[in-house]
């Protein structure tokens, strides 16, 4: 990793954080720190270190990411091995960042400190007791096996109605944009937004083997008619959809060529990206990878691929729902 290079972007932080992010990574060679005279937040911040760096693949880091100085070069080295290329990390870190609350090499906190922030949230117009994330420390394990090669390295990313970041959204754009030869998806619904169906088509037509799983059943009429909606705009468009056979599948997972991986709640739907509290673990390893796609694979043999003349052949009742429904699709 001699090559690797680390990017701080200072957004007009008042906390001094960029020292702590380089303690983090004081293994690294190469650190480099830049200093933004106003906060613009995550998109000023990335796209002031992009403007600025100059290797060939670049990943992000944003305030609301835990990413661990060690765990982040074992998935460095694992891109490194498998492009043969130099990567370069360009990190922004802004006023919201709260490390205290944060320790490193603790990641699965973040699920904790996720599910306070979902009930505080929840609750606040109530009388019910609030958490405060201070006291989520007491949760903390310490690993003694967190070197281990047998562990994952990976980012708690959550999203809702409390901010709008649109994180796990997001993070699927990303992984379908990057994804090399394949990339696999299994959803119970499937209403995406604009970008996620664009991604999908593009990825499609430029070669990747792009392929979504969905139930045979519907547990809800209207969504289940948009679902078919959407499946059939995809299917003529050269993304394969296929039909799980065995009962309702319930999975929400994406996997992708780049050893890249998604499991989480978050559905491929409005509700999800938007109005929803949803967490997801995004995973960097080629073996976690692989276990993913042996999966759908397995999976894949309960299933039905979609045609255009299996939509062709649909009643124009059926269609007509079809068409109805995709018009709530916002609101489902």
């Amino acid at each position: 990793v001699s090559d690797l290079e680390v990017t701080i972007v200072d957004d007009a932080s008042t906390k001094q954080n960029y020292a702590k992010v380089s303690k983090n990574f004081e293994s690294v060679l190469k650190i480099n720190i830049l200093r933004y005279e106003t906060n613009g937040g995550a998109g000023v911040a990335r796209q002031y270190g992009l403007e600025r760096t100059n290797n060939e693949y670049v990943t992000f880091i944003d305030a609301e990411d835990t990413f661990n100085g060690s765990l982040a070069l074992k998935a460095l080295r694992n891109g490194i091995e498998l492009e043969d290329g130099k990567f370069q990390m360009c990190v922004g870190i802004f006023d919201e960042i709260h490390e205290e609350n944060v320790p490193s090499d603790q990641s699965p906190i973040l699920m904790e400190v996720r599910f306070a922030m979902d009930w505080n949230t929840s609750t606040r117009r109530t009388s019910l007791p609030k958490f405060e994330l201070d006291e989520l420390k007491n949760f903390i394990v310490d690993r003694k096996d967190f070197e281990s090669d047998n562990n994952v390295a990976m980012q708690i990313v959550a999203s809702g109605p409390d901010n709008q970041r649109y994180g796990i959204r997001r993070g699927y754009e990303g992984i379908i944009a990057s994804a090399k030869e394949y990339v696999y998806i299994q959803t119970p619904y499937l209403i995406p937004e604009d970008s996620i169906l664009e991604s999908l088509i593009i990825a499609a037509n430029s070669g990747v083997d792009v392929k979504i799983m969905i139930p045979c059943m519907p547990d809800h009429p209207f969504v289940y008619r948009a679902t078919e909606y959407y499946a059939k705009y995809l299917v003529a468009n050269g993304v394969k959809v296929y039909k799980y056979n065995d009962g309702f599948i319930h999975a929400k997972t994406m996997v992708s060529g780049s050893n890249i991986s998604s499991v989480g709640s978050a559905n491929q739907d409005f509700r999800s990206y938007t109005l929803n509290f949803e967490v997801n673990s995004f995973n960097y390893n080629p073996l976690l990878t692989k276990e993913l796609k042996e999966i759908f694979e397995k999976d894949l043999e309960k299933c039905t691929l979609l045609t255009n003349e299996y939509f062709a052949k649909q009643s124009s009742w059926l269609k007509f729902k079809q068409y109805f429904s995709r018009l709530l699709s916002p609101i489902f």
